[in-house]
């Protein structure tokens, strides 16, 4: 069973909408002890670090998700989810969750280049990770963002984008993944990644 994280951050329904179409059997949990229930997350998530980061820590759901991960079940972070798992973020100062080394940098102003970065992009990767099964490097994906992950260690990035500068589009290690990008709103190539998250065993 697939467990959605519901924290308050928001879209869910088109995640919800992509697992119905995929055949997914899924469940909202917003309790700890429900997490812990499930076979493996998917952390999605809009808006902004820090009060991702306040909902997660008053419900309890931080130490939840750290005690998910470290039982060694998939994870997929989506969006802000692939933010906070970074030690801090420069959206209002925010320290996250430091499951992965590195940082959380608002895109800088340059002259055609809007912020939020806010469209389809091409996403690239010369891995072989079974997330990108069935996809060609170089697929589109929808993105909504103002800020990029940026790792500390560069064996952690499995996908990049083009935006202004080359930014982690993917991250992951061991059963931690997440995508900056909106699989549930890409598309047919978005639904191939989750189904292939879905079929993933670590």
């Amino acid at each position: 069973m697939v467990g959605v994280v519901d924290y308050g951050a928001g879209n869910l329904r088109s995640v919800e909408t992509a697992l119905r179409h995929l055949g997914a059997e899924f469940v909202v949990v917003s309790r700890p002890e429900a997490v812990l229930r499930a076979d493996r997350l998917l952390v999605p998530g809009v808006g902004e670090a820090r009060a991702a980061m306040e909902a997660l820590r008053a419900s309890g759901l931080d130490r939840a998700l750290r005690d998910f991960l470290q039982s060694g079940r998939p994870i997929l972070g989506v969006c802000i989810g692939s933010q906070i798992i970074f030690e801090h973020s420069e959206e209002r100062d925010t320290p996250c969750l430091s499951f992965l080394p590195g940082v959380v940098r608002l895109f800088a102003s340059a002259p055609g280049l809007k912020v939020p970065h806010m469209g389809w992009n091409s996403v690239s990767w010369s891995t072989g990770h079974r997330l990108f099964a069935g996809l060609a490097s170089g697929a589109y994906f929808y993105f909504v963002h103002s800020y990029y992950p940026q790792p500390a260690d560069s064996s952690l990035v499995l996908a990049e984008c083009e935006y202004g500068l080359r930014f982690a589009a993917a991250v992951g290690r061991e059963n931690l993944l997440a995508v900056q990008f909106h699989p549930e709103k890409s598309g047919p190539q978005g639904l191939r990644l989750l189904d292939n998250f879905l079929r993933w065993n670590t």
